[in-house]
């Protein structure tokens, strides 16, 4: 026995290292893109964009939102906290409030002052989140020495990314053109930041027509140009090429214009260059992160649809700004000293007469016929308004009513559920009363659950049948729990990365747990993802 002791005793133990961590991380998210536009696009894509990364880096082929709604603000916080809105709390873009009995902005922030512009635009900040982020916790680990920083066209999209204690969130003020933040950050925008406001680059983005980067009929993955199914700017007499910019700018927000065009993306790009040069990101001692947004892709996707030429030619442009962000990358730390990830915020269905005349089942859901419906019957049974909202696809209903007239919550609300399911289109309902008292493992309801928030969500969830939407008729939109909204890229690339893929399923709450093992940090405080053990190279 005592010998055996000692043998084992008398085994070498290699000396524990710290872990070798990536100098820089960089999150790109590309609002609406669906997953198979990877494959869609393909033959049309560079050496140097998106091909590169699938080729060099590592693609989770199935990964999805394991929650509804699918929208930006949702989107943007599951993929930095590692969780659903059922514990960030950003449950939509904007939701009904009791407590103010209106609807609120998920970035809102009254308590802030503008930044860069006297534009209310600039009262944001990340204070309706309620759990931190994995840049939250790069800066707590040491002492706030990493740099975080986030950038979109978009204030949520910048914002919800870098979290809570990030040392900036830019986004673009569209009446300006210039990139603005919030107090919430800073006093004053730095001055490398205002002398790139001064080239006035999105002017130059809008000084010249829009035209397609290919030849018109190269286009095969596309319907044709001039259909019925797309939107078009006001001042054009149909949806086709070339966009007169220029011509356009003043019927159709001036500056902000931008956002509807591929340029928004490149201004995103080029102010993303900036930013990692001026601020020297990835040049400390620690580790610094920077989450960039591509928000021109939904602009142009609502506006357009999943089959536009307009659509496809976006999308390859975007493949050459996203060359050389990764070119730039390369020249800036290495390859191999920034961890590089790409997903999207949701996807988007294809636009529901298109799929009417293709044959496949459809339509369009009046949801303010809807509303005042079930308002009708309500007041014609209890004589009062008890529905205080429809929105985001849930009836919220008046607590005070309730107690008033001694009506049961959960008997109105099924009441509720059951008027609401006689709505054509409408698949199923779900009460609050049956999320809070049960678990759904699986399903609809699952996802319904966790994107539930007891105190922001309403009292009767309302799912729609595939490829039926609350939208106008030209274009598309998305927050649908079924496939084509939920299932979205996500590519690995840079550091420590192998090439490879896996069909495995992964959720998009996966993300944030696994930068945090590569970066040996607490997972985000909220976080109930798991980490992708082929990035992480734990077995």
């Amino acid at each position: 026995m005592v010998a055996c002791m000692f043998a084992h005793f008398s085994i070498a133990q290699a000396p524990l290292k710290k872990p070798v961590v990536p100098k820089l991380v960089v999150g790109i998210v590309v609002d609406q893109m669906r997953y198979d536009y990877i494959y869609k696009y393909w033959n049309k894509f560079g050496e140097e964009g998106f091909k590169r990364m699938v080729n060099e880096g590592f693609f989770c082929r199935n990964t999805n939102f394991n929650y509804v709604p699918t929208y930006t603000g949702p989107g943007h916080a599951s993929i930095y906290t590692g969780t659903t809105p059922s514990v960030h709390g950003i449950i939509s873009n904007q939701w009904y409030s009791r407590e103010k009995a209106a609807m609120v902005y998920c970035a809102y922030d009254k308590s802030v002052e503008p930044v860069g512009t006297q534009s209310p635009s600039g009262k944001m900040s990340p204070v309706n989140m309620l759990s931190t982020t994995v840049g939250d916790e790069l800066r707590l680990s040491n002492n706030m020495r990493s740099k975080v920083i986030g950038i979109s066209l978009k204030d949520r999209s910048s914002i919800l990314p870098a979290g809570h204690a990030a040392n900036a969130a830019y986004w673009l003020d569209k009446s300006s053109g210039n990139w603005i933040t919030s107090s919430h950050y800073m006093k004053a925008l730095p001055k490398w930041v205002n002398d790139f406001n001064s080239k006035e680059l999105v002017k130059n983005y809008l000084s010249k027509p829009w035209t397609t980067l290919l030849l018109p009929d190269q286009y095969t993955e596309s319907v044709a140009d001039d259909n019925k199914y797309e939107g078009k700017f006001s001042g054009e007499a149909a949806p086709v090429f070339p966009h007169n910019l220029p011509a356009l700018m003043a019927a159709n927000g001036g500056l902000g214009l931008i956002a509807s065009t591929p340029f928004g993306n490149s201004i995103t790009k080029d102010f993303s260059i900036e930013t990692m040069k001026a601020e020297g990101l990835g040049k400390g001692e620690f580790t610094d992160f920077i989450a960039i947004s591509f928000s021109s892709t939904d602009y142009i996707g609502h506006q357009y649809g999943t089959n536009a030429v307009e659509t496809e030619d976006t999308y390859l442009r975007l493949d050459k700004d996203l060359a050389e962000l990764l070119k730039f990358i390369d020249t800036h730390v290495g390859k191999n000293n920034a961890l590089v990830f790409l997903t999207a915020d949701h996807g988007a269905v294809d636009n529901a007469n298109f799929l009417i005349d293709s044959k496949i089942p459809a339509g369009y859901i009046n949801s303010n016929r809807a509303e005042d419906s079930l308002k009708a019957k309500l007041f014609k049974q209890y004589g009062d308004s008890i529905v205080l909202s429809y929105s985001n696809q849930q009836v919220y209903l008046n607590y005070k009513i309730f107690e008033r007239k001694k009506v049961n919550s959960p008997a109105l609300e099924k009441m509720v559920a059951d008027f609401m399911l006689t709505t054509k289109g409408v698949s199923s309902v779900v009460t609050a009363t049956a999320l809070k008292n049960n678990y759904f493992p699986s399903g609809i309801n699952h996802l319904i659950q966790n994107g539930y928030s007891q105190k922001r969500s309403g009292d009767v969830a309302v799912n729609y049948e595939p490829g039926w939407v609350e939208y106008e008729k030209e274009g598309t939109t998305h927050g649908a729990p079924y496939t084509y909204d939920t299932h979205v890229p996500l590519i690995w690339y840079g550091f420590n990365v192998k090439s490879g893929s896996s069909d495995e399923s992964f959720n998009i709450t996966d993300i944030a747990p696994t930068i945090s093992l590569l970066l040996n940090l607490p997972f985000p405080n909220g976080c109930t993802g798991k980490p992708i053990q082929q990035i992480t190279g734990s077995k």
